[in-house]
């Protein structure tokens, strides 16, 4: 026979019955308030009282909230598979690593296309608008530092203010002035920044460049 423990003997060591009675109903109790894990038999009493035991919410509403994940319908799927509040923080964590880049891109076309139509807005159409942004380009490059002509086009707005700034830039030099006039070194450079001669290649105009060049130093 198996040693009866201490804390079921009399003083005299005889069997406590009342100590053993007492340490049964105790571990009855105990044993009845341990929560099982339901199997797909379960019945909806006991998967609600597991899923109140792990800390799923009563309502979808106690659930944490996210700016890109801001959704009932998703809310009720967690609550629906048992997700507790910290694994619906994790799961958005892991969203927000995985899907930033993604939709920081997505965010960037959507951007460049109202950017697009602005820009045809601002210059009268598409076809304008490739012209004009032809022009820019050869403008800037020839006329502009890289890093401020980036910065002025980081915008409709800016590249609206660069277009601005190459109008105001052609000379004016009367470029209708018979080919035989003599022009100065000054007054063909100012024509050189003229668009007929960097941005629309006028055969006649460059002509009248060259052959101003050769006068002065031929």
């Amino acid at each position: 026979m198996e040693k009866i423990p201490e804390k079921f003997k009399n003083d005299d060591g005889t069997l406590n019955t009342d100590a053993l009675i007492k340490s049964y109903t105790e571990l009855e109790k105990k044993i009845g308030s341990m929560i099982s894990v339901p199997d797909e038999n379960a019945d909806n009493v006991a998967r609600e009282k597991f899923n109140r035991a792990i800390g799923v919410p009563d309502y979808i509403s106690e659930y944490p909230t996210n700016d890109l994940f801001d959704d009932d319908s998703l809310r009720e799927k967690f609550h629906e598979i048992g997700l507790t509040t910290h694994q619906v923080e994790k799961i958005y964590s892991i969203a927000e690593e995985f899907l930033s880049p993604v939709l920081h891109d997505l965010f960037a076309i959507q951007n460049e296309s109202a950017a697009i139509n602005e820009m045809k807005k601002i210059f009268g159409g598409t076809e304008k608008m490739y012209e004009a942004l032809r022009a820019i380009n050869a403008f800037g490059e020839k006329f502009l530092p890289i890093e401020a002509f980036d910065a002025l086009c980081a915008t409709p707005q800016g590249i609206q203010s660069v277009y601005k700034m190459m109008q105001s830039m052609e000379p004016s030099v009367n470029t209708d002035k018979s080919s035989d006039e003599n022009l100065t070194d000054s007054d063909l450079r100012r024509m050189m920044r003229d668009p007929k001669y960097w941005r629309d290649n006028d055969t006649e105009y460059i002509r009248k460049i060259e052959n101003g060049f050769k006068k002065l130093y031929s």
